[in-house]
């Protein structure tokens, strides 16, 4: 399978604007895998992560988050 194409199936993502976004597959990134990264020093919530791998694409500005 061709993951720039398709898309890798063990990475879902909801964020459209990036540009490891594949929107034809239904979300799911191109990328072999990701590095998550924290939004501040004391991590205590899901909040305080995000996907340090991302990259802003040409996909639209409007991140496509629910």
């Amino acid at each position: 399978m061709d993951r720039k194409t398709n898309g890798n199936p063990n990475i879902k993502c909801s964020v459209s604007s990036c540009a490891y976004h594949t929107p034809a597959t239904g979300g799911l990134c191109t990328l072999q895998g990701i590095s998550v990264g924290c939004t501040q020093q004391n991590v205590a919530k899901c909040d305080c992560t995000e996907c340090a791998s991302f990259k802003l694409g040409d996909h639209g500005t409007d991140c496509g988050c629910k």
